[in-house]
């Protein structure tokens, strides 16, 4: 343990200033009428969202294949999907789904991607869209 001068790194009082810290800071963005992300360990990265609708057809395909079990167009699709980057809520093992999301002209199964957790698979609790290969997540809001 590190002496800071004040109080040892690690301490209660340090952990306490930082909480202050956040709360004041997404006070300040709701007093302004801006978007707060909350990064928590169910949302560790905080969540954007976006809506079926306006995801490409592809997607919303896709989305419908997860929802009625299949048949999916590649072999990967329904494989489970580790969270590595630990972008999602933070579950078990197993939780998560992945599913390609076909890209117009791509040779191979391209970057974009659902992820969806729950069990049933076909009523998640949850899905996610990527477009980048699991860089971000956006929350799909039926």
């Amino acid at each position: 343990m590190f002496w800071t001068g004040l109080a040892p790194s690690g301490s209660r009082l340090r952990r306490a200033s930082f909480k202050w810290g956040v709360a004041v800071v997404a006070a300040a963005g709701l007093a302004s009428g801006s978007a707060v992300l909350a990064r928590t360990p169910d949302a560790p990265g905080g969540q954007a969202f976006v809506a079926l609708a306006t995801l490409p057809p592809q997607a919303q395909t896709t989305h419908r294949l997860i929802l009625s079990g299949g048949p999916f167009p590649y072999s990967k699709d329904g494989t489970v999907f580790g969270n590595r980057e630990r972008l999602l809520p933070l579950k078990a093992r197993g939780h998560y789904r992945e599913y390609t999301v076909k890209t117009p002209g791509a040779r191979n199964r391209g970057a974009r991607r659902i992820v969806c957790g729950g069990t049933p698979p076909t009523q998640p609790e949850a899905c996610f869209y990527t477009d980048d290969h699991y860089a971000s997540f956006k929350r799909i809001a039926p």
